[in-house]
Protein backbone atom coordinates (compact mmCIF):
# COMPACT_ATOMS: atom_id res chain seq x y z
CA UNK A 1 0.00 0.00 0.00
CA UNK A 2 1.34 3.38 -0.83
CA UNK A 3 2.10 5.09 2.04
CA UNK A 4 2.26 9.42 2.74
CA UNK A 5 5.75 10.42 4.73
CA UNK A 6 5.30 11.64 8.29
CA UNK A 7 5.84 15.33 6.57
CA UNK A 8 3.21 14.23 3.96
CA UNK A 9 1.45 17.80 4.38
CA UNK A 10 4.28 19.78 2.65
CA UNK A 11 4.00 17.51 -0.34
CA UNK A 12 0.23 18.80 -0.71
CA UNK A 13 -1.10 22.13 -2.25
CA UNK A 14 -2.88 24.37 0.44
CA UNK A 15 -6.73 23.72 1.77
CA UNK A 16 -6.49 19.81 0.14
CA UNK A 17 -6.96 17.87 3.09
CA UNK A 18 -10.41 20.31 3.84
CA UNK A 19 -11.20 19.76 0.45
CA UNK A 20 -10.73 16.14 0.39
CA UNK A 21 -12.06 14.96 4.04
CA UNK A 22 -15.85 15.06 2.89
CA UNK A 23 -15.37 13.39 0.11
CA UNK A 24 -13.02 10.59 1.40
CA UNK A 25 -16.57 10.24 3.91
CA UNK A 26 -19.12 10.30 1.66
CA UNK A 27 -16.45 7.73 -1.05
CA UNK A 28 -14.17 5.34 1.11
CA UNK A 29 -16.55 3.32 2.63
CA UNK A 30 -18.59 2.34 0.05
CA UNK A 31 -15.14 1.74 -1.97
CA UNK A 32 -13.94 -0.67 0.81
CA UNK A 33 -17.76 -1.96 0.30
CA UNK A 34 -17.14 -2.40 -3.30
CA UNK A 35 -13.80 -4.65 -2.60
CA UNK A 36 -15.13 -6.71 0.26
CA UNK A 37 -17.82 -8.02 -2.44
CA UNK A 38 -15.51 -8.36 -5.42
CA UNK A 39 -13.77 -11.22 -2.79
CA UNK A 40 -17.20 -13.10 -2.51
CA UNK A 41 -17.28 -12.80 -6.48
CA UNK A 42 -14.07 -14.40 -6.48
CA UNK A 43 -14.24 -17.22 -3.87
CA UNK A 44 -17.53 -18.11 -5.21
CA UNK A 45 -15.80 -18.82 -8.67
CA UNK A 46 -13.10 -20.93 -6.99
CA UNK A 47 -16.33 -22.78 -5.72
CA UNK A 48 -17.57 -23.58 -9.46
CA UNK A 49 -19.98 -20.42 -9.59
CA UNK A 50 -18.16 -18.26 -12.27
CA UNK A 51 -19.49 -15.12 -13.43
CA UNK A 52 -22.33 -15.09 -15.97
CA UNK A 53 -24.42 -12.63 -18.15
CA UNK A 54 -27.07 -11.03 -16.04
CA UNK A 55 -30.67 -11.43 -16.66
CA UNK A 56 -32.38 -9.50 -19.67
CA UNK A 57 -33.54 -5.47 -18.47
CA UNK A 58 -34.59 -2.51 -19.84
CA UNK A 59 -30.74 -1.65 -19.92
CA UNK A 60 -30.53 -3.90 -22.51
CA UNK A 61 -33.51 -4.42 -24.33
CA UNK A 62 -34.31 -0.30 -24.43
CA UNK A 63 -32.74 2.23 -26.95
CA UNK A 64 -30.06 4.80 -25.30
CA UNK A 65 -27.63 6.50 -26.83
CA UNK A 66 -24.06 7.79 -25.64
CA UNK A 67 -23.58 11.37 -26.70
CA UNK A 68 -19.83 11.52 -28.20
CA UNK A 69 -18.31 14.70 -28.20
CA UNK A 70 -17.03 15.79 -31.40
CA UNK A 71 -13.35 16.31 -29.96
CA UNK A 72 -13.41 12.16 -29.15
CA UNK A 73 -14.76 11.06 -32.17
CA UNK A 74 -11.33 10.04 -33.26
CA UNK A 75 -9.54 7.48 -31.06
CA UNK A 76 -8.11 5.23 -33.64
CA UNK A 77 -4.41 5.38 -31.57
CA UNK A 78 -4.43 6.28 -27.55
CA UNK A 79 -1.09 6.10 -26.60
CA UNK A 80 0.10 4.99 -22.59
CA UNK A 81 2.76 5.56 -20.48
CA UNK A 82 3.92 6.63 -16.83
CA UNK A 83 2.44 10.03 -15.45
CA UNK A 84 5.96 10.17 -13.16
CA UNK A 85 8.37 10.05 -16.75
CA UNK A 86 7.93 13.60 -17.44
CA UNK A 87 10.27 13.27 -20.77
CA UNK A 88 8.18 10.11 -21.88
CA UNK A 89 4.93 12.39 -21.38
CA UNK A 90 6.03 14.90 -23.69
CA UNK A 91 7.51 12.46 -26.16
CA UNK A 92 3.65 11.07 -26.35
CA UNK A 93 1.63 14.15 -26.06
CA UNK A 94 3.52 15.22 -29.29
CA UNK A 95 3.33 12.34 -31.34
CA UNK A 96 0.63 13.49 -33.45
CA UNK A 97 -1.59 10.68 -32.00
CA UNK A 98 -5.22 11.06 -31.80
CA UNK A 99 -4.89 10.52 -27.91
CA UNK A 100 -2.27 10.22 -25.07
CA UNK A 101 -3.38 8.50 -21.40
CA UNK A 102 -1.02 9.37 -18.69
CA UNK A 103 -0.93 6.87 -16.02
CA UNK A 104 -0.94 6.98 -12.20
CA UNK A 105 -1.64 3.64 -11.90
CA UNK A 106 0.04 0.20 -13.47
CA UNK A 107 2.98 1.68 -15.44
CA UNK A 108 3.54 3.29 -11.81
CA UNK A 109 5.69 1.90 -8.84
CA UNK A 110 2.72 2.44 -6.81
CA UNK A 111 4.87 4.90 -4.21
CA UNK A 112 4.12 8.37 -2.72
CA UNK A 113 6.98 10.38 -4.53
CA UNK A 114 5.72 8.58 -8.43
CA UNK A 115 1.81 9.58 -7.30
CA UNK A 116 3.16 13.38 -6.47
CA UNK A 117 5.66 13.34 -9.37
CA UNK A 118 2.84 11.68 -12.18
CA UNK A 119 0.26 14.78 -10.28
CA UNK A 120 2.44 17.06 -11.29
CA UNK A 121 3.67 16.06 -14.58
CA UNK A 122 -0.36 16.09 -15.61
CA UNK A 123 -0.95 19.54 -14.48
CA UNK A 124 2.18 20.79 -16.55
CA UNK A 125 1.13 19.16 -19.29
CA UNK A 126 -2.45 20.89 -19.14
CA UNK A 127 -0.89 24.49 -19.15
CA UNK A 128 1.84 23.49 -21.54
CA UNK A 129 4.73 24.16 -19.26
CA UNK A 130 5.96 20.64 -19.15
CA UNK A 131 9.17 19.59 -20.90
CA UNK A 132 12.74 18.38 -20.91
CA UNK A 133 16.08 18.62 -22.43
CA UNK A 134 16.86 17.03 -25.65
CA UNK A 135 20.35 15.97 -25.38
CA UNK A 136 20.86 15.20 -28.87
CA UNK A 137 19.02 18.54 -30.15
CA UNK A 138 20.83 19.99 -27.50
CA UNK A 139 17.15 22.43 -27.32
CA UNK A 140 14.52 22.38 -24.72
CA UNK A 141 11.17 20.50 -26.11
CA UNK A 142 8.00 21.26 -24.71
CA UNK A 143 4.11 20.04 -24.79
CA UNK A 144 2.93 21.97 -28.18
CA UNK A 145 -0.80 22.49 -28.60
CA UNK A 146 -2.85 19.94 -30.51
CA UNK A 147 -6.21 18.24 -30.94
CA UNK A 148 -4.92 15.10 -28.83
CA UNK A 149 -7.65 14.15 -25.98
CA UNK A 150 -5.65 13.48 -22.81
CA UNK A 151 -7.05 10.68 -20.57
CA UNK A 152 -5.60 10.42 -17.13
CA UNK A 153 -5.99 6.60 -15.44
CA UNK A 154 -5.87 6.84 -11.35
CA UNK A 155 -5.60 3.91 -9.25
CA UNK A 156 -8.02 1.83 -8.96
CA UNK A 157 -10.72 1.23 -6.15
CA UNK A 158 -8.85 -2.18 -5.29
CA UNK A 159 -6.17 0.22 -4.19
CA UNK A 160 -6.18 2.45 -0.69
CA UNK A 161 -3.85 5.58 0.19
CA UNK A 162 -2.71 5.61 3.51
CA UNK A 163 -0.92 7.69 6.12
CA UNK A 164 -2.76 11.01 4.90
CA UNK A 165 -5.70 10.32 7.62
CA UNK A 166 -4.60 9.36 11.03
CA UNK A 167 -5.29 5.66 11.54
CA UNK A 168 -7.28 5.75 8.46
CA UNK A 169 -7.16 4.65 4.15
CA UNK A 170 -8.25 6.41 1.51
CA UNK A 171 -9.75 5.24 -1.64
CA UNK A 172 -6.50 5.34 -3.96
CA UNK A 173 -8.82 6.68 -6.70
CA UNK A 174 -10.62 9.24 -5.15
CA UNK A 175 -7.04 10.90 -3.60
CA UNK A 176 -5.50 10.86 -7.14
CA UNK A 177 -8.53 12.47 -8.86
CA UNK A 178 -8.80 14.64 -6.05
CA UNK A 179 -5.56 16.10 -6.03
CA UNK A 180 -5.47 16.66 -9.69
CA UNK A 181 -9.01 18.18 -9.58
CA UNK A 182 -8.36 20.36 -6.38
CA UNK A 183 -5.47 21.99 -8.28
CA UNK A 184 -7.07 22.05 -11.90
CA UNK A 185 -8.35 25.13 -13.83
CA UNK A 186 -10.94 24.13 -16.76
CA UNK A 187 -10.11 26.86 -18.66
CA UNK A 188 -6.44 25.12 -19.21
CA UNK A 189 -8.20 22.11 -20.79
CA UNK A 190 -8.97 21.94 -24.75
CA UNK A 191 -11.64 19.24 -24.27
CA UNK A 192 -13.84 18.24 -20.61
CA UNK A 193 -11.65 16.78 -18.57
CA UNK A 194 -11.22 12.61 -19.18
CA UNK A 195 -10.43 9.54 -16.56
CA UNK A 196 -9.56 6.18 -17.58
CA UNK A 197 -11.20 4.22 -15.66
CA UNK A 198 -9.17 0.99 -14.32
CA UNK A 199 -9.76 -2.61 -13.34
CA UNK A 200 -13.68 -2.32 -12.53
CA UNK A 201 -15.69 -5.74 -11.82
CA UNK A 202 -19.13 -5.05 -11.80
CA UNK A 203 -21.70 -2.96 -13.05
CA UNK A 204 -22.13 -1.33 -9.76
CA UNK A 205 -18.95 -0.14 -9.23
CA UNK A 206 -19.87 2.07 -11.75
CA UNK A 207 -22.26 4.29 -9.91
CA UNK A 208 -19.29 4.83 -7.31
CA UNK A 209 -17.62 6.57 -10.17
CA UNK A 210 -20.97 8.38 -11.53
CA UNK A 211 -21.45 9.84 -8.34
CA UNK A 212 -17.77 10.97 -7.49
CA UNK A 213 -17.54 12.51 -11.00
CA UNK A 214 -20.93 14.70 -10.35
CA UNK A 215 -19.34 15.75 -7.10
CA UNK A 216 -16.01 17.28 -8.46
CA UNK A 217 -17.83 18.83 -11.26
CA UNK A 218 -20.35 20.60 -8.22
CA UNK A 219 -17.93 21.45 -6.10
CA UNK A 220 -16.31 23.76 -9.68
CA UNK A 221 -19.95 24.78 -10.16
CA UNK A 222 -19.50 22.70 -13.89
CA UNK A 223 -22.49 20.89 -15.06
CA UNK A 224 -22.85 17.39 -13.61
CA UNK A 225 -21.67 15.37 -16.93
CA UNK A 226 -19.01 17.36 -17.22
CA UNK A 227 -16.23 14.77 -16.74
CA UNK A 228 -16.10 12.23 -19.26
CA UNK A 229 -14.42 8.67 -18.96
CA UNK A 230 -13.55 5.62 -20.85
CA UNK A 231 -13.59 2.62 -18.72
CA UNK A 232 -11.06 -0.50 -19.08
CA UNK A 233 -12.93 -3.99 -19.22
CA UNK A 234 -9.90 -5.64 -17.64
CA UNK A 235 -11.69 -8.02 -15.46
CA UNK A 236 -13.51 -11.47 -16.44
CA UNK A 237 -16.74 -10.71 -14.19
CA UNK A 238 -16.78 -6.92 -15.71
CA UNK A 239 -17.14 -8.67 -19.42
CA UNK A 240 -20.36 -9.98 -18.74
CA UNK A 241 -21.85 -6.81 -17.51
CA UNK A 242 -21.10 -4.10 -19.78
CA UNK A 243 -23.97 -2.87 -21.15
CA UNK A 244 -25.12 -2.47 -17.55
CA UNK A 245 -21.42 -0.62 -16.62
CA UNK A 246 -21.88 1.81 -19.75
CA UNK A 247 -25.72 2.25 -18.98
CA UNK A 248 -24.66 3.34 -14.95
CA UNK A 249 -22.23 5.50 -16.69
CA UNK A 250 -23.97 7.02 -19.79
CA UNK A 251 -23.91 10.41 -19.14
CA UNK A 252 -20.27 10.07 -18.60
CA UNK A 253 -18.48 7.29 -20.56
CA UNK A 254 -17.77 7.52 -24.04
CA UNK A 255 -16.05 4.24 -24.56
CA UNK A 256 -15.23 0.72 -23.09
CA UNK A 257 -11.56 -0.77 -23.82
CA UNK A 258 -10.34 -4.42 -23.64
CA UNK A 259 -7.66 -4.70 -21.32
CA UNK A 260 -6.24 -7.70 -22.87
CA UNK A 261 -3.84 -8.42 -20.27
CA UNK A 262 -4.96 -7.79 -17.44
CA UNK A 263 -7.83 -9.54 -18.34
CA UNK A 264 -5.90 -12.57 -19.00
CA UNK A 265 -4.71 -12.65 -15.88
CA UNK A 266 -8.27 -12.18 -13.96
CA UNK A 267 -9.54 -15.18 -16.32
CA UNK A 268 -6.45 -17.43 -15.03
CA UNK A 269 -7.73 -15.90 -11.25
CA UNK A 270 -11.26 -16.76 -11.29
CA UNK A 271 -10.71 -20.21 -13.37
CA UNK A 272 -7.75 -21.12 -10.99
CA UNK A 273 -9.17 -23.78 -9.64
CA UNK A 274 -10.73 -25.64 -13.08
CA UNK A 275 -7.89 -28.32 -14.65
CA UNK A 276 -9.20 -27.37 -18.41
CA UNK A 277 -8.05 -24.13 -17.90
CA UNK A 278 -4.56 -24.52 -17.54
CA UNK A 279 -3.12 -21.56 -20.08
CA UNK A 280 -0.10 -22.69 -22.46
CA UNK A 281 3.37 -20.65 -22.37
CA UNK A 282 1.65 -16.51 -22.55
CA UNK A 283 4.16 -16.06 -25.99
CA UNK A 284 2.61 -19.02 -27.21
CA UNK A 285 -0.45 -17.69 -27.03
CA UNK A 286 -2.00 -16.06 -30.60
CA UNK A 287 -3.46 -12.69 -30.36
CA UNK A 288 -6.48 -13.89 -32.09
CA UNK A 289 -7.23 -16.97 -29.53
CA UNK A 290 -10.73 -17.88 -29.03
CA UNK A 291 -11.35 -16.25 -25.52
CA UNK A 292 -9.87 -13.14 -26.82
CA UNK A 293 -11.77 -13.01 -29.97
CA UNK A 294 -15.22 -13.65 -29.09
CA UNK A 295 -14.95 -10.65 -26.34
CA UNK A 296 -13.31 -8.34 -28.99
CA UNK A 297 -16.14 -8.88 -31.09
CA UNK A 298 -18.76 -8.49 -28.47
CA UNK A 299 -17.33 -5.45 -26.97
CA UNK A 300 -17.89 -3.41 -29.90
CA UNK A 301 -21.38 -4.99 -30.25
CA UNK A 302 -22.21 -3.61 -27.07
CA UNK A 303 -20.69 0.06 -27.66
CA UNK A 304 -21.55 0.34 -30.75
CA UNK A 305 -25.44 -0.66 -29.96
CA UNK A 306 -25.16 2.56 -27.76
CA UNK A 307 -23.07 5.44 -29.55
CA UNK A 308 -19.74 4.71 -27.73
CA UNK A 309 -16.47 4.15 -28.91
CA UNK A 310 -14.56 0.39 -28.34
CA UNK A 311 -10.76 0.48 -27.93
CA UNK A 312 -8.38 -2.14 -28.20
CA UNK A 313 -5.85 -3.44 -26.20
CA UNK A 314 -1.84 -2.68 -25.96
CA UNK A 315 0.63 -4.59 -28.58
CA UNK A 316 3.58 -5.71 -26.24
CA UNK A 317 6.27 -6.05 -28.31
CA UNK A 318 7.95 -2.98 -28.74
CA UNK A 319 9.64 -1.27 -31.30
CA UNK A 320 13.84 -0.52 -31.21
CA UNK A 321 15.55 2.17 -32.89
CA UNK A 322 19.18 0.30 -32.35
CA UNK A 323 17.69 -3.31 -33.24
CA UNK A 324 16.28 -3.60 -36.67
CA UNK A 325 15.27 -6.94 -36.91
CA UNK A 326 13.58 -6.40 -33.54
CA UNK A 327 11.95 -3.65 -34.63
CA UNK A 328 10.87 -4.80 -38.19
CA UNK A 329 8.92 -7.61 -35.94
CA UNK A 330 7.32 -5.51 -33.81
CA UNK A 331 6.41 -2.95 -36.41
CA UNK A 332 4.96 -6.31 -38.31
CA UNK A 333 3.29 -7.92 -35.19
CA UNK A 334 1.85 -4.35 -34.59
CA UNK A 335 0.06 -3.99 -38.05
CA UNK A 336 -1.33 -7.59 -37.89
CA UNK A 337 -2.39 -7.00 -34.45
CA UNK A 338 -4.25 -3.62 -35.21
CA UNK A 339 -5.60 -4.99 -38.00
CA UNK A 340 -7.58 -8.10 -36.47
CA UNK A 341 -9.05 -5.28 -34.14
CA UNK A 342 -10.05 -3.43 -37.00
CA UNK A 343 -11.48 -6.06 -38.21
CA UNK A 344 -13.61 -6.98 -34.87
CA UNK A 345 -15.13 -3.40 -35.50
CA UNK A 346 -12.82 -1.54 -32.90
CA UNK A 347 -12.78 2.15 -32.97
CA UNK A 348 -9.15 2.07 -31.87
CA UNK A 349 -6.12 1.01 -29.77
CA UNK A 350 -3.73 1.31 -27.09
CA UNK A 351 -0.19 1.19 -28.33
CA UNK A 352 3.06 2.71 -26.46
CA UNK A 353 5.55 4.10 -28.43
CA UNK A 354 5.70 7.18 -30.57
CA UNK A 355 6.80 4.92 -33.36
CA UNK A 356 3.97 2.94 -33.15
CA UNK A 357 1.53 5.93 -34.00
CA UNK A 358 1.45 6.06 -37.45
CA UNK A 359 1.14 2.42 -38.24
CA UNK A 360 -1.92 1.78 -35.75
CA UNK A 361 -4.00 4.56 -37.00
CA UNK A 362 -3.83 3.05 -40.60
CA UNK A 363 -5.06 0.24 -39.97
CA UNK A 364 -8.31 1.41 -38.43
CA UNK A 365 -10.35 2.42 -42.12
CA UNK A 366 -12.04 5.61 -40.57
CA UNK A 367 -12.12 7.98 -37.24
CA UNK A 368 -14.30 5.60 -35.81
CA UNK A 369 -16.98 2.67 -37.23
CA UNK A 370 -19.70 3.41 -34.85
CA UNK A 371 -21.78 3.03 -37.48
CA UNK A 372 -21.33 -0.51 -37.95
CA UNK A 373 -22.43 -3.69 -35.83
CA UNK A 374 -20.79 -7.09 -35.81
CA UNK A 375 -23.13 -9.94 -37.26
CA UNK A 376 -23.15 -12.00 -33.96
CA UNK A 377 -25.06 -15.37 -33.98
CA UNK A 378 -25.78 -14.45 -30.22
CA UNK A 379 -25.54 -11.44 -27.76
CA UNK A 380 -24.08 -13.53 -25.27
CA UNK A 381 -20.84 -15.17 -26.67
CA UNK A 382 -19.27 -17.27 -24.89
CA UNK A 383 -16.46 -15.61 -23.14
CA UNK A 384 -14.28 -18.59 -21.60
CA UNK A 385 -14.09 -21.46 -24.41
CA UNK A 386 -11.50 -23.78 -22.58
CA UNK A 387 -8.01 -23.02 -24.26
CA UNK A 388 -7.76 -26.89 -25.63
CA UNK A 389 -5.26 -27.32 -28.61
CA UNK A 390 -3.54 -24.33 -27.78
CA UNK A 391 -0.04 -22.70 -27.47
CA UNK A 392 2.69 -25.00 -25.48
CA UNK A 393 3.30 -25.75 -22.02
CA UNK A 394 6.90 -25.88 -21.48
CA UNK A 395 9.29 -26.00 -18.62
CA UNK A 396 11.32 -23.33 -20.81
CA UNK A 397 7.87 -21.09 -20.06
CA UNK A 398 7.84 -21.81 -16.44
CA UNK A 399 11.19 -20.60 -16.45
CA UNK A 400 10.67 -17.19 -18.22
CA UNK A 401 8.07 -16.69 -16.52
CA UNK A 402 10.08 -16.86 -12.99
CA UNK A 403 12.74 -14.94 -14.71
CA UNK A 404 10.46 -12.12 -15.60
CA UNK A 405 8.81 -11.80 -12.01
CA UNK A 406 11.84 -11.41 -11.12
CA UNK A 407 13.43 -8.84 -13.57
CA UNK A 408 9.82 -6.66 -12.91
CA UNK A 409 9.69 -6.78 -9.13
CA UNK A 410 13.35 -5.66 -9.53
CA UNK A 411 11.88 -3.09 -11.36
CA UNK A 412 9.33 -1.89 -9.10
CA UNK A 413 11.84 -2.09 -6.00
CA UNK A 414 13.90 0.95 -8.23
CA UNK A 415 11.22 2.87 -8.69
CA UNK A 416 9.91 1.94 -12.28
CA UNK A 417 6.46 -0.03 -12.60
CA UNK A 418 7.10 -0.72 -16.23
CA UNK A 419 9.72 -2.40 -18.06
CA UNK A 420 11.32 -3.18 -21.29
CA UNK A 421 12.00 -6.59 -20.85
CA UNK A 422 13.61 -8.70 -24.45
CA UNK A 423 11.35 -6.25 -26.33
CA UNK A 424 8.05 -6.52 -24.51
CA UNK A 425 7.21 -3.86 -22.36
CA UNK A 426 5.98 -5.42 -19.60
CA UNK A 427 4.01 -3.96 -16.15
CA UNK A 428 1.55 -5.60 -13.74
CA UNK A 429 -0.13 -7.34 -15.81
CA UNK A 430 2.57 -9.08 -17.37
CA UNK A 431 3.28 -10.02 -13.54
CA UNK A 432 0.07 -11.14 -12.24
CA UNK A 433 -0.09 -13.37 -15.45
CA UNK A 434 3.20 -15.03 -14.52
CA UNK A 435 2.76 -15.10 -11.27
CA UNK A 436 -0.90 -16.72 -11.83
CA UNK A 437 0.47 -18.95 -14.61
CA UNK A 438 3.16 -20.72 -11.73
CA UNK A 439 0.60 -20.54 -9.19
CA UNK A 440 -2.07 -22.39 -11.08
CA UNK A 441 0.41 -24.85 -12.64
CA UNK A 442 1.85 -25.66 -9.20
CA UNK A 443 -1.92 -26.21 -7.82
CA UNK A 444 -2.64 -28.91 -10.25
CA UNK A 445 0.89 -30.52 -10.44
CA UNK A 446 0.96 -30.40 -14.50
CA UNK A 447 3.70 -32.30 -15.96
CA UNK A 448 5.92 -31.05 -19.13
CA UNK A 449 8.68 -31.82 -20.78
CA UNK A 450 12.20 -31.27 -18.46
CA UNK A 451 15.43 -29.94 -19.62
CA UNK A 452 16.67 -33.90 -20.45
CA UNK A 453 13.03 -34.55 -21.66
CA UNK A 454 11.95 -36.40 -18.69
CA UNK A 455 8.52 -35.16 -17.94
CA UNK A 456 8.44 -32.86 -14.54
CA UNK A 457 5.70 -32.20 -12.62
CA UNK A 458 5.45 -28.63 -10.71
CA UNK A 459 5.31 -28.51 -7.25
CA UNK A 460 6.45 -25.85 -5.03
CA UNK A 461 9.92 -27.60 -4.68
CA UNK A 462 10.79 -27.23 -8.36
CA UNK A 463 9.38 -23.50 -8.74
CA UNK A 464 11.58 -22.48 -5.57
CA UNK A 465 14.84 -24.36 -7.55
CA UNK A 466 14.16 -22.33 -11.02
CA UNK A 467 14.07 -19.12 -9.33
CA UNK A 468 17.11 -19.81 -7.79
CA UNK A 469 18.55 -20.56 -10.84
CA UNK A 470 17.16 -17.98 -12.73
CA UNK A 471 17.73 -15.68 -10.31
CA UNK A 472 21.74 -17.22 -10.60
CA UNK A 473 21.58 -15.91 -14.38
CA UNK A 474 20.46 -12.91 -13.63
CA UNK A 475 22.81 -12.17 -11.61
CA UNK A 476 25.48 -13.36 -13.49
CA UNK A 477 24.46 -11.78 -16.61
CA UNK A 478 22.20 -8.64 -16.14
CA UNK A 479 20.10 -7.36 -18.54
CA UNK A 480 20.87 -4.21 -20.22
CA UNK A 481 17.64 -2.67 -17.59
CA UNK A 482 19.65 -3.99 -14.57
CA UNK A 483 22.75 -1.98 -13.83
CA UNK A 484 25.05 -2.20 -11.10
CA UNK A 485 23.04 -0.14 -8.48
CA UNK A 486 19.47 -2.05 -9.70
CA UNK A 487 21.16 -5.21 -9.06
CA UNK A 488 21.56 -4.72 -5.44
CA UNK A 489 17.76 -5.32 -4.98
CA UNK A 490 17.69 -8.53 -6.85
CA UNK A 491 17.39 -11.05 -3.88
CA UNK A 492 14.99 -8.87 -2.73
CA UNK A 493 12.55 -9.14 -5.67
CA UNK A 494 13.16 -12.98 -6.31
CA UNK A 495 11.56 -13.57 -2.65
CA UNK A 496 8.70 -11.28 -2.78
CA UNK A 497 7.82 -12.38 -6.27
CA UNK A 498 7.64 -16.28 -5.09
CA UNK A 499 6.28 -15.19 -1.55
CA UNK A 500 3.74 -13.84 -3.54
CA UNK A 501 2.81 -17.13 -5.70
CA UNK A 502 3.37 -19.08 -2.97
CA UNK A 503 0.85 -16.84 -0.40
CA UNK A 504 -1.65 -16.86 -3.62
CA UNK A 505 -1.49 -12.83 -3.20
CA UNK A 506 -2.90 -12.61 -7.24
CA UNK A 507 -4.76 -9.06 -7.01
CA UNK A 508 -3.39 -6.55 -9.04
CA UNK A 509 -1.02 -5.10 -6.48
Amino acid sequence: MNTAPADFEKDLPKGFLDFLLPLHKQFTPRQQQLAAKRKQVLEASHQGQHPNYLPSSEVTTKDWRVELPDWCADQRNQMTGPADDGELTVKLLNSGSPAVMLDLEDSMANAWPNTLRGVANILAAYKYELGYFDKKRQKQISVQKSKTVTWIRPRGLHLSQAGVFKNEIISASLFDLALIWHQLDSAWLPHNFCVYIPKSESAEEALWWRDLFQSLAQSKGLPRNYIKCMALVESHPLAYQMEEFLFNLRDHCLGLNLGRWDYMASLIDFMFEDPNWILPDRNTIPHDVAFFQNFRVLMPEICHKHGALAIGGMTALFPSRSDHDLNTRALRVLEEDKRNEAACLMDGAWTGHPDQNEIAVAQFPSPNQIARRPKLASSHLDLRPEPKGVGKKTLAGTRAAARTVIRYRNGVLNGNGASLLDGYMEDLATDRIYRLMIAQRTRHQIEVPGDDGKPVKHSPELVNRLFDEELAKIQQNPPPEIDQKSATRLPEARRIAEEMIVRGEHSPV
